[in-house]
């Protein structure tokens, strides 16, 4: 249940309507007026701000005309923009949007209701409010937009269906407090996925969107800023990035490795032989490369202050050095060990062919067993210098 927002102080400013800005003279007045348009009509106490990030085209003497705040901002950049004009924003919320009029502010009035009920981030919904024809690029809309926020909501459980909607509103103070650092376009993700970190509480409203008015192309780039997008929440989440497809080749390495150890296996016209446990014993130690580099990403994150902390449970009560380092030594003799005997075997026949076909395979099976020890040490050590790195940080 969600907390209402109290009333603003007397003469505090509840809302700024925030437009990033570059070049935008051809619709920047549309905005501004359908903005303060908003204002009188709903008696919010707000402002217009436009933070500009270098226009060359006279939009900030078009803004300053019509009475809205122009900020400067020297850092290029879509997130740069907005960083700077949330910080100089004067309102207890903020509802940003591009200054392109392809959004509408003269109605934001399920943004301001949904704020003041006490939501943090409100993030408009494109594809529930409408799409006009020409509003959105056919990439966009069927591809680009779905996959991101499916993977959005897989990834942070953020409840949107339209995880880059470029109208938003959110608490100033609430916002500021994350510490967003992004210059570019994924500054819209950074910004719903460390909401979500948080544990923000987050709603979603209809909005419409219509063809921009510009005479100029836009300046999102589908396939770069898509796969900037595509990284940022990668980054922001090692499960998905390695620990998921890690889990999964180990098991995939795993299986093979106690099926074909012993010999070759026939699956109907399929006969699995020594290759096949080669590729199980790379598997595996591939699938135990990248849950370390999940563990490692993971506390990298709660160094920096972009990922929580993880749960308590009894296995992060354990040492993590030593208890890690006394598994590495026991996978590493067993590995030697093995590799000894059979080694030690084909030293008694002479060093002659290997009648056993058994024999290669288990030299092979015991040598991963070995590396893999090896592997899980060097990660214990890297991963404690980590941990004692963020119990300095508290």
């Amino acid at each position: 249940m969600t907390t209402p927002s109290p009333a603003p102080a007397e003469g505090e400013l509840e809302l700024t309507i925030l437009m990033p800005c570059l070049n935008e003279a051809e619709t920047l007045a549309l905005c501004i007026r359908d903005a303060q348009a908003f204002l009188a009509r709903s008696g919010v106490r707000g402002e217009v701000l436009v933070a500009d990030n270098g226009s060359t085209d006279g939009s900030q003497a078009i803004a300053e005309s019509l009475g809205a705040r122009v900020v400067p901002v020297a850092e290029r950049g879509y997130g740069a923009a907005l960083r700077g004009g949330i910080a100089a924003a004067r309102g207890r919320f903020v509802i940003m949007g591009d200054s392109d009029h392809s959004y509408d502010f003269a109605n934001l009035d399920a943004f301001v209701e949904a704020l003041r009920g006490g939501a943090e981030l409100v993030m408009g919904n494109r594809f529930r409010g409408g799409i006009e024809k020409g509003a959105m690029p056919f990439l966009h809309r069927w591809l680009g937009n779905p996959v991101l926020s499916f993977l959005g909501r897989l990834f942070f459980r953020v409840p949107t269906g339209d995880f880059h909607c470029g109208i938003r509103g959110f608490s100033r103070e609430r916002i500021l407090a994350l510490n967003l650092v992004t210059p570019g376009m994924e500054f819209a993700s950074e910004m719903v996925v460390r909401a979500a970190l948080a544990g923000y509480r987050i709603a979603e409203v209809p909005t419409r969107l219509r063809p921009d008015g510009r005479s100029r192309p836009p300046h999102l780039r589908t396939w770069r800023d898509g796969w900037r997008h595509l990284r940022f929440l990668l980054f922001y989440s090692p499960r998905w990035l390695f620990l998921y497809p890690g889990l999964a080749l180990l098991g995939l390495g795993a299986g093979l490795v106690l099926l074909l150890a012993g010999g070759p296996v026939v699956l109907g016209p399929v006969r699995l032989d020594l290759h096949s446990l080669m590729a199980g014993c790379l598997f595996l130690l591939a699938g135990m490369q990248a849950v370390a580099f999940a563990l490692i990403s993971r506390l990298v994150g709660m160094r920096r202050g972009y990922l929580p902390p993880m749960r308590e449970s009894w296995w992060r009560r354990l040492p993590m050095l030593e208890s890690g380092l006394i598994l590495a030594a026991l996978l590493l003799l067993a590995g030697v060990a093995g590799m000894a005997a059979t080694f030690g075997g084909w030293a008694g026949a002479g060093f002659g062919d290997i009648e056993d076909p058994v024999s290669p395979r288990l030299f092979l099976v015991w040598s991963t067993v070995a590396v893999a020890g090896l592997q899980l040490g060097f990660t214990a050590f890297l991963a404690s210098i980590l941990e004692a790195g963020q119990e300095g940080r508290g």
